[in-house]
């Protein structure tokens, strides 16, 4: 009998079975480093300033979990609040929140789930993702127009994604 468990052992793990250890009921998943996620953000208030526009970023995790949060020193009072609720709707939806602004407009997003609270359809909330998996996602505002947060939104995952390919 013990040989036969044995043998079955070494054949499972000869053949990609789960990892020796590996517990039916635990998952592993990846996550956004806190200093990605700062490096990301800097990096979009740094291109809204060079725009021209005083802003503030977040950085939620997969979650929906704030990373990160800044503003810019003559940012808007509700600039926090409004980029967190882009970058949770980018996040929730594994989506750019231009895309689901678009979604909502066109009806392919049912009307109610645009007034879920603490979540916004305005462009300038974008999708973290690296090699499939979502890491979580970035909200600006503050640009003058949703265009001018999204632009910033690229820059910052721009500077960051060759620490995100793994």
């Amino acid at each position: 009998m013990k040989r036969i468990v044995l043998a079955a052992l070494t054949a499972a793990s000869l053949f990609g079975a789960a990892p020796a250890g590996a517990a039916e009921g635990v998952i592993t998943y990846k996550s956004l480093a806190p200093d990605t996620a700062f490096d990301l953000a800097r990096a979009a208030l740094n291109q809204c300033r060079k725009d021209g526009y005083q802003v503030a970023v977040v950085v939620v995790d997969r979650f929906g979990v704030p990373l990160v949060m800044m503003r810019d020193r003559y940012a808007g009072s509700l600039g926090i609040k409004v980029a967190e609720a882009k970058a949770r709707a980018a996040q929730v939806f594994a989506r750019d929140t231009s895309e689901l602004a678009k979604m909502l407009r066109t009806g392919e997003i049912n009307r109610p789930l645009g007034n879920l609270p603490e979540l916004m359809f305005v462009a300038g909330g974008l999708v973290i993702q690296a090699e499939g998996s979502t890491l979580g996602a970035v909200g600006v505002s503050g640009g003058s127009g949703g265009d001018k947060d999204e632009h910033c939104a690229k820059a910052g995952l721009a500077a960051v994604q060759d620490k995100l390919e793994f």
